[in-house]
This record gives C-alpha cells, sequence and structure tokens, in this order.
C-alpha cells in the first residue's frame, strides 16, 4: 500500500465579503489573500458563487466523451492549436520546469479563447469541431468557463486591492483574455499498468499565466504540492471549493512576492487499481500583447525582465507536448 504524505497547509478563503457594500470587509479580505498567499502560492476558495451542480455537469459530459471509443475519438484529435482531444502520453508537462519525466498519464479535452478570423474584434471557442456524440459538451463547456472567467477576474480585483493598486490594475489587461481550459481525464492503473520510474498523471510543474481555477476529485492518486521546507504534501480537498493557485506571470508581476506554486499529480495508485479521477482546470492570462514588468519594492522583491504575456505563455506551451 502506498504511505500516505500529511497533507499541506492550503488557507481557506471565503470570498463572500468581496461582494458587500462593507470596505472595511472587503480590505481585511484581501490583505488575507496576500498573507496566504505569501505563504503559500495555493488557495482553497469557498464562497465564489459558482453553481453546485455546475462542475458535476460539466465532468458528466466529459466522461461520456472519454469513454467513447479510441477511433470515434481521433476525429476529435489534432484541431487548431492542439485543440480538442489529446490522447494518454502526448504531453510532458515537466519538460516546462526542465524536469525529465515519462510521457504523463492523462488524456485531455482542450479548448481555449481565440481572436475570430471570421469576425475580426470578437472571439472564439476553440477548437471548431466538437463531438457530436456528446452535444452537451460544448454548451456546458461555454457556460463553464464563462463563470471561471468572471470569478478569476474578481479575484484578481482583490488581489489588486491587496497591493493597494487600484480594484483594476490587472483586469484592464483582461479585457480580451487569453485563457486556456482543459478537461484532465486521469486514467485509473488497471488501464494504464504500473506507471514507469518518474510517471506521472501531471508531472512537476508550476503554471504559467496569472493564476488557476481547478475543480478537482479527492483521490489517492491526486494533487501534491510542493514547498521548500516540507518538500511534497498532498493537497487538502474540501468539497464544493475551487483550489487556486498563482502562476509564473503573476510571480513576475508581483516581483517573487507572491510565489509560483509548484505541484504535481500522483500516478494512478496500484493499491485503488480502479480509481479514476476527472479534473476541470480553467487557467486565466491577460491580453497577449501584455508587457508584465515586475512591480518594484518593496511590493516586489525581485525584478524579472519584462516579458510579453502572449510571447511567454506560447514558449511554455511548446515545451510539454511529446511530440513537440
Amino acid at each position: 500500500m502506498t504511505p500516505r504524505t500529511p497533507s499541506a497547509r492550503i488557507p481557506v478563503i471565503d470570498l463572500s465579503p468581496w461582494s458587500a457594500p462593507d470596505e472595511a470587509a472587503r480590505q481585511r479580505l484581501a490583505d488575507h489573500v496576500d498573507r496566504a498567499l505569501r505563504s503559500t502560492g495555493f488557495l482553497l476558495v469557498t464562497g465564489h458563487g459558482i453553481a453546485p451542480d455546475l462542475p458535476g455537469r460539466v465532468r458528466a459530459a466529459a466522461q461520456d466523451f472519454f469513454r467513447l471509443p479510441p477511433a470515434v475519438k481521433e476525429r476529435y484529435a489534432g484541431q487548431t492549436g492542439r485543440r480538442g482531444w489529446i490522447g494518454r502520453e502526448q504531453v510532458v508537462v515537466g519538460r516546462s520546469e526542465g524536469t525529465p519525466t515519462p510521457p504523463d498519464l492523462l488524456e485531455v479535452w482542450s479548448a481555449c479563447a481565440a481572436d475570430s478570423a471570421e469576425r475580426p474584434g470578437r472571439t472564439e471557442l476553440l477548437p471548431h469541431r466538437w463531438p457530436a456524440e456528446v452535444p452537451s459538451l460544448h454548451p456546458l463547456v461555454t457556460e463553464y468557463t464563462d463563470r471561471m472567467r468572471d470569478l478569476a477576474d474578481t479575484v484578481l480585483e482583490v488581489m489588486a486591492t491587496a497591493l493597494r493598486e487600484p480594484a483594476d490594475f490587472f483586469t484592464r489587461h483582461t479585457t480580451r483574455p487569453q485563457w486556456d481550459f482543459t478537461l484532465n481525464r486521469y486514467p485509473a492503473a488497471h488501464e494504464t499498468g504500473p506507471a514507469a520510474p518518474g510517471q506521472f498523471r501531471i508531472g512537476p510543474h508550476t503554471d504559467f499565466g496569472l493564476l488557476t481555477l481547478l475543480d478537482r476529485q479527492t483521490g489517492k492518486g491526486g494533487l501534491q504540492v510542493h514547498d521548500e521546507e516540507s518538500g511534497w504534501r498532498d493537497a487538502p480537498w474540501e468539497p464544493g471549493a475551487i483550489t487556486l493557485n498563482i502562476g509564473d506571470l503573476m510571480a513576475r508581476w508581483s516581483g517573487d512576492r507572491w510565489r509560483s506554486g509548484r505541484h504535481r499529480v500522483l500516478p494512478p495508485p496500484a493499491d485503488a487499481p480502479r480509481e479514476e479521477l476527472t479534473s476541470l482546470v480553467y487557467f486565466h492570462s491577460c491580453a497577449p500583447d501584455t508587457s508584465v514588468e515586475s512591480l518594484p519594492a518593496p511590493i516586489g522583491r525581485r525584478a524579472y525582465t519584462p516579458v510579453r504575456a502572449g510571447v511567454y505563455l506560447q514558449s511554455k506551451m511548446r515545451s510539454i507536448y511529446a511530440t513537440g
């Protein structure tokens, strides 16, 4: 039996005071978020206003798609910008931080927002082709990502307030954001067979953008987070909470006041051979042409070289594909 790792200490943040008219309560919330992010790159967010049944409906539609025969799923593979279905062992996320690992043990449905070639000034949801076999997937992903985009911008307003900046300090750059959404299926051990040495459901990495919002299922082969003092620890789970972590661009923007949270997803557990998990992962970033420059001291602690957000994200994304 796989030994259990002690759980990491990740603060729980109730976001509901942000919608109240009490300015003092809003500032206390912002200060709480600041303290939490200075100690860890992760939060558990409650009071977020997401309909309780929405993640489950998205997950059920995703599972209907992933259960389709491989030949059917293959019809939806290899679409624009690697959107659509990505089969197992085609992603090596550890490459993004220079960690050599075997290909990751997951399959993915990937979607994103992009500027429309047919309708200039408008955005569209990629991929263009969605599975006719699961007609509910497209509208559910559209609804879910709309809610996640709103939630991400609310969190960014809280974070800006924590820095004593105007509330739109970050969101003025997210009116046409670059975002990605993945439905990650982590197959069970009886399907994948034993993991190779150093192989994970997702290898160790930090995320690339501003922040990530994760709706996940608990399990033995689940999320772990890393800190320099304690090493790898299981991420705590709370029903209905959204797991939030900041990414590289936010770490750079804050001058490492807030650190990008390093994490991984454990391989399928041999002692739970039928454990299968599905995660809903929303990655939020700013407009691609945004110049991300570190905030100076005393807010920031490190001055990074300015980067163009879209260029940074593209270079990271290119690094993680087994065939790229």
